[in-house]
């Protein structure tokens, strides 16, 4: 009972101190992180700060993001029930978790077959049934017009309109493009068949995905 208090006393103090201060104000996606049990998908070795302020590494080079990045995303998304979502990087699961919350199920793609393993564990462990995680390179392929809401959680040095086509018309594509130091969260939503606008939302940074294409370098 007194770990059940603490959990859920950082588990306030997180969204009440590090996600409502980042303007995410949604009460959807405040209720999300606050019923997705965050603690269940850190990798053991970093459970303490389970909801700290921080990227908590995961094995690969890469890094689960931290909790109020994770609640601008799905805020600028806004996954509404019974819309298709894809993420691009499940890592340790709980994003695409977060979005099954919200949307009822999702699709995620995951390069490293073991985090996709252990992701496709820890949701079972959290009771979450409705993901699909594949086992692949999200840039090795092309994407049909099917999903309303695709979350690309690594970013790129370049942009890459591949995740774009796989919109909906209204469908909306969180990405975050550029290289240190200066990177941008952009929100794409598509218009039209050929037609789609895109949303600068804030400055960032975020571990560029495996494979991405590097901004070329000027020499003088």
């Amino acid at each position: 009972m007194v770990m059940n208090t603490r959990l859920e006393a950082a588990r306030r103090q997180m969204i009440g101190q590090q996600v409502r201060t980042w303007d995410v104000l949604d009460p959807r996606v405040l209720e999300t992180l606050a019923a997705v049990p965050r603690e269940q998908f850190v990798p053991e070795a970093y459970r303490g700060v389970a909801f700290a302020d921080t990227a908590i590494p995961i094995g690969h080079g890469q890094c689960m993001l931290q909790p109020a990045i994770e609640g601008r995303i799905l805020q600028a998304l806004a996954p509404a029930r019974g819309e298709n979502t894809l993420e691009i990087g499940t890592g340790t699961g709980f994003f695409a978790a977060c979005l099954t919350e919200l949307a009822g199920a999702a699709d995620s793609i995951e390069i490293h077959a073991d985090l996709a393993a252990n992701a496709a564990r820890n949701l079972k462990a959290a009771g979450v049934s409705r993901v699909r995680i594949e086992t692949g390179d999200a840039l090795d392929r092309d994407y049909a017009p099917r999903y309303q809401v695709i979350a690309v959680t690594g970013s790129l040095p370049l942009y890459d309109p591949r995740f774009e086509r796989g919109l909906t018309i209204g469908g909306r594509l969180f990405v975050v493009v550029g290289s240190p130091p200066v990177m941008e969260a952009r929100l794409v939503t598509r218009t039209g068949e050929n037609s789609w606008l895109a949303e600068a939302l804030f400055e960032t940074a975020m571990l560029p995905l495996v494979h991405a294409k590097a901004a070329p370098q000027f020499h003088f």
